[in-house]
């Protein structure tokens, strides 16, 4: 693959940086800009967004026709690390989980009554999203095998009950995509349905508390006691809905990783300059060689990161899914995302510890990455099997679309 990006591509990307770091680095500094989950507040996002549609920046992974810049995951890989390379980034472009994937899956497999009904309001920026798989035990989390909501047909009707949790940026989402059980053979047991916040038969129990900082909307608790839908809701086909995850998660677990790459790139450049100012014992602590280490082991990392992160999206963008190499990246990402910013706070001392960097934000809103689209441990299975089974082509070059 050749790793040069083409000339539009490279003023997009240059557009990109120049704003994260003249318009939002500086509203980082400032307490006032932060809502009360440690997120961007929502009355300046507003704002934001509306500077970066004037750039022609907004909704760089969406189609022209739909309002966004037309690029596939080789261009998104490119924008999205500069894009995160502010804490506010990514949604001031409009490239932010969840919504990043159910604009992904919509534009996908969505019919086109579902793309302007559901799919065009998100894109617009006039409506958030929510992605609604993950049950409380022993529901389905890793595993959508194991997912228990029901979703019965009643009639012409198709009747919801069942929980949900984790469920990211429900509290402040429109609409929603719910998987349920409508069979019992695990090949086409779930489907996927749309519906619409102000529906009746559903309700936020909660907003569950995590340890890091919260997306817009937070991680909820869902209850469906009778939400009634119809056939027009149902999303790609009846039995369908493992395929909606499956095809849903693959990029987003992918997106994922080009972001945290810019978030790991922050840190080095933060831990870097604070070395460089900062003397003890006679000398700056960027000439000692113990900093030096540290700083060109992080280097190499993410560099590591964001070769196997655009290879990933290269191969999807010639037509596989390569599920290996989005799980290799998951996991070398968002190991060495945690990795680089311990040792960021490490250089950075009792100020790298505190609220005066942003060293703190990262390494807290850092630790889920081991987690989230599935932990360290289910990809590393993922690999596994995919090695056995394809024996010595696992090792082929030019593998084909898998």
């Amino acid at each position: 693959m050749d790793f040069s990006l083409e000339q539009n591509l490279q003023d997009d990307v240059g557009k990109a940086r120049q704003f994260v770091r003249n318009r939002l680095l500086p509203l980082e500094k400032l307490p006032e800009s932060f809502d009360e989950h440690e997120n961007i507040r929502l009355d300046l996002l507003n704002d934001l967004r509306n500077e970066v549609k004037a750039l022609g920046l907004w909704a760089p992974q969406m189609p022209g026709s739909l309002g966004g810049l037309g690029y596939g995951p080789v261009g998104m890989a490119a924008l999205y690390e500069q894009m995160n390379y502010s804490i506010f980034g990514p949604v001031c472009f409009n490239c932010a989980a969840p919504d990043d994937g159910n604009m992904y899956i919509l534009n996908k497999v969505g019919t086109e009554e579902q793309k302007q009904i559901w799919l065009q309001p998100i894109v617009s920026g006039d409506a958030r999203s929510s992605f609604a798989m993950t049950e409380p035990a022993p529901g389905g989390g890793s595993d959508p095998g194991m997912i228990r909501t029901t979703a019965e047909r009643v009639g012409s009707k198709w009747v919801i009950n069942g929980t949900k949790w984790y469920i990211t940026g429900a509290g402040v989402a429109s609409h929603f995509i719910v998987l349920a059980r409508t069979g019992v053979k695990s090949s086409n047991a779930l489907t996927a349905f749309l519906f619409h916040r102000d529906e009746p038969g559903w309700a936020i129990k909660r907003r569950i508390g995590i340890m890091g900082p919260e997306e817009h909307g937070g991680h909820c608790e869902l209850i469906f006691n009778g939400l009634e839908l119809d056939d027009s809701r149902i999303l790609l086909g009846e039995g369908q809905g493992l395929k909606v995850a499956q095809i849903r998660l693959g990029l987003a677990r992918l997106t994922h990783c080009m972001r945290w790459l810019g978030l790991a790139q922050r840190a080095i450049d933060i831990a870097s300059a604070y070395a460089s100012e900062r003397s003890g014992f006679g000398m700056k602590l960027i000439d000692r060689e113990s900093i030096r280490l540290k700083l060109g082991k992080a280097a190499m990392d993410v560099e590591t990161g964001r070769v196997m992160t655009m290879r990933a999206a290269w191969r999807i963008e010639q037509g596989s899914k390569a599920r290996q190499d989005v799980s290799i990246a998951k996991i070398i990402v968002s190991e060495l995302l945690n990795r680089v910013v311990s040792d960021a706070i490490q250089i950075c001392g009792a100020k790298g510890y505190s609220k005066d960097l942003v060293l703190e934000w990262i390494y807290r809103y850092g630790r889920q990455a081991l987690l989230v689209d599935g932990s360290t441990e289910v990809h590393e299975m993922v690999i596994a099997n995919f090695m056995l089974k394809d024996d010595q082509d696992f090792w082929c070059w030019g593998r084909g679309a898998d």
